[in-house]
């Protein structure tokens, strides 16, 4: 091996290499944002059964579409479509898709781009090799890359920022080589992007240099693989190794994985919004358990917003380890005071207001018993538009709730995320426009408590310049026309 790689092997020593500073390529303006689940694998037996079933334990990333790309020796064979991973797939579409290395994805997707052709992996041809990438995350300056690629001719047939990363890779892989266009279509991209890549028959892993997605590595029977969350490796009763590291290259293979260069960023940028809602509980990112991070946050609201009360009821199933953390802290006895139905999607996903207030009713129902007459505190992680707890809280008064009081795991949510999450515009935010006393009588409750951004940060255990609070402090950690970014000097670290 070269200058400039390192190699894990199983029994092995895993070193790491810094590189030299490079080049940065910025500025632009965001289109559309995804937030997704992605994995992949390499085995020495045929990968597509173990696509399917981490696919399915990542899930609540996305509900939208799913698809698989495997190499079958000779060529890259794709299957994707909309809806759920069962729906999406059948046995017969397993055993077509045979193949040692493959990718796979889960898509949930913003107003506008939920159709079949945006759905991932997405495969495009130079003349030497087939690429497939499976993309979580969100490119800010996909326009100057588009007008890049369009003046040398490139035409595309999607709306997916996707699509344009993999035509960047294209493009530096034909100019430079496989490694090298890798790094170059790094430098080239700004925002958040956690990547599963098959070109030709190799498998790569790739994460952004601020770790904005999680992205890990792990071990499975007869090979290795990579996925959003370390839950995926769980449901193959394989092992989460390590996260990827914020800026690695990492290449799969059935015997381990080669890191073939890391982008080195002063700060990181993990996103706070995985630690509060989206990741599954019982993931691990970046070293920390999420449940763990829920119940923390729970106890620290506690301390922070204090309330006499009879029980603690989260909202099923976001609230749940906040809620047991604020009865553990304030000794208020927890109660399930709210039944979930589980064939109901998670409604912040659903691509429409309209459509998440709907579900509401089909999704929650008051276990009166546990409710009537009481003084509840209702826990949840967060509060986006008002409007879904608005209809719970209501909800509860209607099942004869004496007081409610509600508790939010997460900081007032005041400004857009470019960077994977739909919040697009200030004006859905009620906590832009509205104090907390405002918001309070919007929603119906007799209180409302936010954790703060101190108390976020020390749930999490990761230092603030090293979490993308962009949300919650409109500073974000990459350039972003028309916002103001956090730390001038990230320009140049590169």
């Amino acid at each position: 091996m070269g200058i400039g790689h390192t190699i894990f092997i199983p029994r092995g020593v895993h070193t790491v290499v810094i590189p030299r500073p490079e080049g940065v390529h910025i500025l632009g303006r965001r289109k559309r944002n995804e937030f997704c689940g992605v994995v992949g694998f390499s085995s020495q037996n045929s990968v597509s059964h173990e696509i399917y079933f981490s696919l399915r334990a990542l899930q609540h990333r996305g509900q939208e579409s799913a698809g698989i790309a495997v190499h079958d020796g000779n060529h890259i064979l794709i299957k994707k479509g909309m809806g759920l991973v069962h729906e999406v797939f059948k046995a017969e579409d397993l055993e077509r898709l045979t193949g040692n290395v493959g990718i796979g994805h889960v898509r949930y997707s913003t107003t506008g781009g939920s159709v079949k052709e945006n759905a991932h992996p997405i495969k495009i041809y130079t003349l030497e090799h087939e690429i497939a990438v499976a993309h979580n995350g969100e490119i800010v300056n996909v326009a100057n890359l588009k007008n890049f690629l369009g003046k040398l001719g490139s035409a595309f047939t999607t709306k997916s920022d996707s699509e344009v990363i993999a035509r960047v890779m294209a493009y530096e892989i034909t100019r430079h080589g496989v490694i090298e266009g890798l790094k170059n279509t790094v430098r080239r991209l700004n925002g958040s992007f956690s990547l599963s890549v098959l070109i030709d028959e190799r498998l790569f892993a790739i994460r952004d240099p601020f770790g904005i997605r999680p992205l890990g590595l792990g071990k499975i029977q007869n090979g290795y693989g990579v996925a959003s969350e370390s839950v995926a490796f769980d449901a193959l009763r394989g092992k989460f190794i390590r996260d990827v590291e914020p800026g690695e290259i990492v290449e799969i293979t059935s015997d381990g994985f080669y890191t073939h260069h890391i982008f080195k960023k002063k700060h990181k940028a993990h996103c706070m919004f995985e630690y509060v809602y989206f990741a599954r509980a019982d993931s691990v990112i970046d070293g920390r358990y999420v449940y763990d991070v829920r119940r923390r946050i729970g106890r620290i609201l506690a301390r922070e917003h204090p309330v006499k009360a009879d029980f603690v009821v989260p909202v099923p199933d976001s609230g749940r380890a906040h809620a047991i953390g604020y009865s553990e802290e304030s000794h208020i006895q927890y109660a399930e005071g709210i039944m979930k139905n589980r064939y109901v999607e998670r409604t912040f996903i659903l691509p429409s207001q309209e459509s998440r207030v709907k579900e509401i009713t089909m999704k929650l129902n008051p276990v009166a018993s546990v409710i009537r007459n009481k003084r509840i505190v209702l826990v949840d992680d967060s509060i986006v538009r008002g409007n879904t707890m608005r209809k719970i809280v209501k909800m509860l008064k209607d099942a004869g709730a004496k007081e409610v009081h509600v508790r939010v795991g997460s900081p007032p949510i005041i400004a857009p995320c470019y960077l994977g999450i739909d919040m697009k515009t200030r004006d859905q935010f009620i906590a832009s426009q509205k104090s907390v006393e405002e918001i309070r009588g919007i929603i119906g409750a007799d209180s409302l408590g936010y954790i703060s951004i101190d108390g976020l940060v020390e749930a999490i255990g990761i230092p603030r310049e090293d979490l993308c609070l962009g949300c919650l402090t409109a500073r974000y950690p990459v350039p972003i026309e028309g916002e103001k970014i956090r730390y001038q000097s990230d320009l140049e670290e590169f």
